[in-house]
């Protein structure tokens, strides 16, 4: 994908400044890891560890050794397994909320060129003003946008995530839950949009005119 970068030296060196600091590298891929954790917990309790067919396993398999179970004992061991889960799924949130928080705050203590808020007002502002090459500008405008609404999900995810995570000392808000609930879960699979579109983007980007993104959120790159 195309990036709108100004060029500039340090003063008094020769060395570039990078175009992604280090600390926005190790948001980046500390929070790539985390999604995807939070996202296999998701996954492991919809089918691994899934209750109905997991009490039915675990009654099959104890009955075949020769011992007795009842249905409610059997759908308790299940409901203890996906709740352990759960419990991980929990941690994850944990995880992402601090990097949010880090996030955040980063923005504001970031050099000015690498400020994502700054990097959208230029694009849009390029886009306004630039005949030439519009249809680029458009395409770097749709990316920072889509990264836009991407934060504005993880904001979202993390708030009701929270909530849920602290329903019983939120007990006076009980009867919203189940719409919260429900936010929380579309908004994983928005997630999960973005990740496929992202991982789409990049893929393209590398076999086209942004050969070497990758390696940038790696490595730094230079702004050149």
């Amino acid at each position: 994908m195309t990036a709108i970068e100004p060029v500039r030296k340090k003063i008094a060196s020769t060395s570039y400044i990078k175009k992604q600091s280090a600390s926005l590298r190790l948001w980046h891929w500390a929070n790539a890891i985390i999604i995807s954790g939070s996202l296999i917990t998701v996954l492991i309790n919809s089918t691994i560890t899934d209750r109905q067919p997991t009490a039915s396993l675990i009654k099959t398999e104890i009955q075949k050794a020769g011992a007795s179970i009842t249905a409610k004992q059997a759908s308790s061991a299940a409901n203890a397994l996906e709740d352990r889960v759960w419990a991980v799924h929990i941690y994850f949130g944990y995880a992402l909320a601090a990097l949010l928080l880090f996030r955040l705050v980063l923005e504001f203590f970031q050099l000015a060129d690498q400020k994502f808020i700054r990097r959208i007002r230029i694009t849009y502002e390029h886009f306004q003003t630039t005949k030439a090459k519009r249809e680029n500008a458009r395409h770097e405008l749709t990316v920072k946008t889509i990264y836009a609404v991407f934060y504005m999900l993880l904001i979202i995810m993390v708030l009701t995530g929270l909530f849920l995570a602290f329903e019983d000392a939120l007990a006076a808000y009980k009867s919203i839950r189940p719409g919260v609930k429900r936010v929380h879960g579309f908004c994983m699979y928005l997630i999960l949009a973005f990740i496929f579109v992202h991982l789409a983007g990049v893929f393209l980007a590398e076999r086209k005119e942004s050969a070497g993104i990758v390696s940038d959120m790696i490595n730094g790159g230079k702004a050149h």
